[in-house]
């Protein structure tokens, strides 16, 4: 079964390229959604597919690519949301 989380990702995730290798990495795992900064100066990635790859993207957020230095991953699911045919920056 399908489902959608939606993750705010703190730290130094922003001019780290985060966006372009969150891309790469769902892309990799199958999982649908997007990843976009917001003003506060953290990264919201949306999350969408079966358990196990949301799962391992989940966990790849706290790593990000090698120049971030992520402090924290607060991920919730979503309810009544259409779920998105692919994964793309914002």
């Amino acid at each position: 079964m399908s489902f959608c989380e939606k993750c705010i990702v703190t730290g130094l995730v922003q001019g780290v390229f985060y966006r372009a290798v969150t891309k790469e990495q769902a892309e990799k795992l199958g999982v649908t959604g997007y990843v976009k900064n917001i003003p506060e100066g953290h990264v919201e990635v949306l999350i969408c597919g079966q358990a196990e790859p949301v799962g391992h993207l989940k966990a790849w957020l706290w790593d990000g690519p090698e120049q971030a230095h992520v402090s924290n991953v607060k991920c919730e699911l979503v309810d009544d949301i259409e779920v998105p045919k692919s994964f793309e920056i914002k």
